[in-house]
């Protein structure tokens, strides 16, 4: 099973594509974190996107596309989950004609549909743990101690910089912009399913665990 998760920053695609990775042996490819992997594999690609990135330049979608296509043929019994790819409709194409030429198919593309006003509340509030990635928010996800992290135990909380209302309003207006295309593509493809993104954590992977079927 291959499916794609959209959804605005903060909408919480990352914590549901790991519980689908722990729940169905699924593997989440990310696009930073293919491309970051990729500027320390030392590979021949890898050198490619560390020149790139290093000079402040965009990495082309044929590298992305490379990227994923390199993963495509590794381990895969659980599928793919692709987080942040596509975003735009020339992408969404090219990965279309990849799995097409891989032999895959894409199942579903899950839209976690968010209230930009109640997106920003949950924004803000958040932070994480700097050691293990752990994510916490001032309202709804305290630490048990504060200032120490429950799963590692580490005392580095940090918050984003970008994590206020001006340039998260910003933010949204760009993924609007870029995603709204891509509703369509995919609705008019039959395969698009949303879901509340700002329920309860537990809440919302239910709901994209019964329109995966």
């Amino acid at each position: 099973m291959n499916i794609i998760l959209l959804g605005p920053p903060g909408a919480g695609k990352g914590t549901q594509a790991r519980k689908l990775v722990e729940e169905r042996g699924m593997i989440q490819l990310s696009t930073g974190d293919m491309l970051r992997e990729a500027k320390t594999s030392g590979t021949d690609m890898g050198k490619k996107v560390a020149a790139i990135m290093d000079a402040g330049e965009l990495v082309t979608d044929e590298i992305v596309i490379g990227l994923i296509e390199e993963k495509l043929r590794g381990d895969n019994a659980g599928g793919f989950i692709f987080d942040g790819f596509p975003r735009t409709l020339a992408q969404a194409d090219a990965l279309g004609a990849l799995l097409e030429k891989t032999g895959q198919t894409l199942h579903s593309v899950i839209e976690m549909r968010v209230d930009d006003d109640a997106l920003v509340s949950r924004i803000t509030g958040r932070f994480t743990c700097g050691n293990c990635g752990e994510g916490y928010h001032d309202v709804m996800k305290r630490p048990a101690v504060d200032g120490t992290c429950d799963v590692c135990g580490a005392q580095d909380m940090q918050r984003r910089a970008d994590d206020n209302e001006e340039s998260l309003r910003t933010r949204l207006m760009e993924y609007y912009k870029k995603t709204s295309p891509l509703i369509g593509y995919y609705y008019a493809k039959g395969q698009l399913k949303d879901v509340d993104g700002l329920a309860d954590i537990d809440d919302v992977a239910k709901s994209i665990s019964e329109a995966l079927g």
